[in-house]
């Protein structure tokens, strides 16, 4: 089977031959991902569960020639998707700034220097294929690269949920996103087996297998970029955090349903509804991995349909394209070949996830797309992902 990575892992090595005059001595990938269930939840301590998708960021590099009398080590990384260079400071911490895309890599350079770990000269060239504000991690599937570059150059490996809380850290201090730990470490522990269900308090996974062939995952990307960083992001944050606080619990992840039901009037109307669904999601997504992992699709597929109108009602971060499409797949029904959907990722924009019958998927797909276009005038693209690997270097 050829995977994602493999054909770009070809293009990658091809294109930097052509822009350094020598092959790569390295590549890695690392993998985007989607939420099947957990959403808003990662950053208040609470449950997730993501799969690592077939879509990467692949980076190919090799040592840079040594600088020359004065000059500092630095990472030069081209992006094929912009087709711009930055050159990146090794030894010193290097400042957030323009272009904004290389911010993620310049986060991911200063935790390494924060740990004592300063790789050697790297001429470097990123490729991807995972969509740009898609809600499907390629933000986080760029740091995870990157790292796993640092670490392949340094011959050093990081234990993984060190390297995934580096690389949230490079998007909480360069990328100014406030987010939690979920895809960074979906990115880094992707699992070909399946899902893993993530308790992000502590940290804690476990592996939730999504292998039966009769069952897919289809991925609608509504094709509305969404950005994460123009503060709506860190207002539901900041409201979980306020919540908790009148909880008198450390994070929200720790609140029980009833816990929220009795502190309606304590907590206030907004409140009260972003700390509903957080709790709430928490029990469906829990109850979801009970329900894929024994292979009860309409259970899993119901919670889905429950999380996407929590989503939209109490927390507020759907749009209306993300609620045609999951209109469109309940129309379409069991009858049809759909369990559930929802929206997934930050929201505002972005794609729905669809559990769907694997034999059905082409004709769910084409039905969704004709319909969002007649309803939208918006082309939809879709695509349908088995369980990916996690970040690695590349057999090349």
């Amino acid at each position: 089977m050829i995977c994602g990575y493999d054909v770009l892992s070809r293009t990658a090595i091809s294109e930097f031959t052509a822009r350094y005059g020598r092959p790569p001595r390295w590549v890695v990938a690392a993998p985007g991902r989607v939420n099947i269930i957990g959403e808003h939840t990662d950053y208040s301590g609470g449950f997730v569960l993501p799969m690592a998708i077939d879509r990467y960021v692949v980076i190919a590099a090799a040592p840079a020639p040594a600088p020359a009398d004065g000059e500092s080590l630095r990472l030069r990384l081209h992006s094929a998707a912009v087709d711009q260079s930055v050159d990146i400071p090794l030894a010193a911490t290097p400042a957030p700034g323009e272009p904004g895309w290389a911010n993620y890599a310049r986060g991911v350079v200063a935790g390494f220097g924060a740990r004592g770990l300063v790789a050697p000269g790297l001429d470097a060239l990123a490729i991807s294929d995972v969509p740009l504000g898609g809600g499907l991690s390629s933000s986080a599937a760029f740091e995870v690269a990157t790292a796993t570059l640092l670490e392949t150059a340094l011959g050093k490996t990081l234990d993984p949920t060190e390297k995934a809380r580096l690389c949230r850290q490079a998007e909480h201090d360069y990328a100014r996103v406030p987010c939690g730990i979920m895809d960074q470490l979906i990115s880094v522990l992707g699992d070909e087996a399946g899902a893993l269900l993530i308790d992000c308090r502590s940290q804690q996974t476990r592996l939730v297998p999504f292998a039966d062939p009769s069952v897919s995952l289809l991925i609608a990307n509504s094709n509305v970029r969404h950005s994460l960083g123009d503060g709506a992001y860190a207002a539901r944050m900041s409201a979980c955090v306020e919540a908790a606080q009148k909880l008198g619990v450390a994070e929200l992840g720790a609140a029980s349903v009833a816990t929220v039901a009795a502190a309606e009037q304590v907590l206030g109307p907004l409140l009260f509804r972003r700390a509903r669904h957080v709790v709430s999601e928490n029990a469906r997504t829990r109850a979801a991995a009970d329900a894929l992992a024994g292979g009860d699709w309409r259970a899993a597929g119901a919670l889905m349909y429950e999380s996407h109108q929590s989503l939209r009602d109490d927390y507020e971060v759907s749009a209306p394209e993300l609620d045609t499409l999951v209109e469109l797949a309940s129309d379409i029904g069991v009858a049809g070949g759909v369990y559930g959907a929802r929206m997934t990722g930050g929201g505002f924009g972005g794609c729905t996830v669809t559990l769907a019958a694997s034999d059905r998927v082409a004709d769910i797909g084409e039905r969704l797309a004709r319909e969002y276009q007649r309803r939208h005038d918006r082309p939809l693209t879709w695509f349908v992902s088995r369980p990916a690997r996690g970040a690695h270097v590349v057999d090349t």
